[in-house]
């Protein structure tokens, strides 16, 4: 019998990938979603992918009325929890909000999960938990590392709900696996489904495809003063499809009856600055793409990576995509809209 998953904020843009490949792996999703910041079209890019439409419900998680509904039809296995506001420099601007959205709203989840006994968890945390003057050498940072020292409410969201978690794990029983990586990239190799945010973008390659197909005129960086090799911040790109097999694994580990909170950090060990990742888009997209250098964006820190080696020995994951064909599949959706 097919092991059912909720999953929260399903039609963004890592989560729409994470549904077709659970899917495929053959587990039942019922996916919701408030539609705040995303589109149901989504749906309709998963059926050409899929042949069929996954269990969708337009609810909100504070909608606990309906939220319980769903709970009571379904006989969930596990949760996987997605639904957050995620914008660095927009959570600084708006801190209330990203406490509310992020922190309430899962509390809310987390009520409904232990009244109907559903008590077992992936989330989706992030390297922003760790002490960011911890990212001092390249091996990055294992999963014990030193947390807290968060830099923007966005990052202390996550680092809240992962104590959280833990307190559930020991007192509720609830079982945790806790996923913690940072700027997931590219698009499905199907075409369907990719980041394509509106107007200018957070994350640095939809910025950057944006303005190489002529939808932007000009990149901002944000930032040339940092202590990196080139002055721009630093990071680890993983592509989406091996984030989600990352998932996959996690899942698959998963077994026994007694609580757990356990961590992987899921990255790709390669580090890449902003300059960087603007040369090789260069030369994938045979484009020349205009750059302005601006003052930092409040939040952001130089580099963040960490160590990938324990989801490797304990997982038997590694992340097997390259730079080059993750931004070939990214750029094979931009040059065709």
């Amino acid at each position: 019998m097919k092991k059912t998953i909720l999953i929260t904020w399903w039609t963004g843009y890592i989560w729409s990938h994470w549904v077709v490949a659970f899917e495929q792996a053959w587990y039942k999703t019922v996916i919701i979603d408030n539609l705040s910041n995303s589109s149901i079209s989504t749906l309709d890019w998963i059926e050409k992918i899929l042949w069929y439409k996954p269990d969708f419900f337009e609810v909100d998680l504070r909608d606990i009325e309906s939220m319980d509904t769903i709970f009571n039809k379904y006989n969930f296995d596990w949760v996987v929890h997605f639904a957050w506001l995620k914008a660095v420099g927009e959570s600084c601007d708006k801190p209330l909000e990203y406490f509310d959205n992020n922190i309430v709203w899962s509390l809310k989840l987390f009520e409904l999960m232990n009244k109907y006994d559903v008590k077992n968890i992936i989330f989706s945390s992030s390297a922003t938990v760790y002490d960011s003057t911890n990212f001092v050498n390249w091996k990055g940072v294992l999963e014990n590392g030193i947390t807290w020292n968060t830099t923007n409410p966005y990052w202390t969201t996550k680092y809240l709900l992962e104590q959280i978690l833990m307190d559930l794990s020991k007192f509720s029983w609830f079982k945790v696996m806790n996923l913690r990586y940072f700027n997931p990239i590219w698009a499905h190799n199907s075409g369907y489904l990719w980041e394509d945010p509106f107007g200018i973008p957070n994350n640095l390659l939809p910025y950057i495809m944006k303005v190489a197909n002529g939808e932007l005129k000009q990149l901002q960086i944000f930032g040339s003063d940092y202590d990196t090799i080139d002055g721009t911040w630093v990071r680890d790109y993983i592509d989406v499809v091996d984030l989600i097999d990352g998932h996959l694994k996690a899942y698959e580990k998963i077994s026994g009856t007694e609580w757990f909170f356990k961590v992987y950090n899921l990255w790709v060990g390669k580090w890449v600055s902003v300059l960087e990742m603007l040369k090789e888009s260069e030369q994938v997209t045979w484009k020349n793409i205009d750059y302005k250098l601006v003052d930092r964006r409040p939040g952001d820190v130089a580099q963040v990576f960490c160590d990938p080696s324990k989801a490797l020995n304990e997982l038997w994951w590694n992340s097997e995509t390259s730079l080059e064909n993750s931004l070939m599949n990214s750029w094979k959706f931009y040059s065709s809209k």
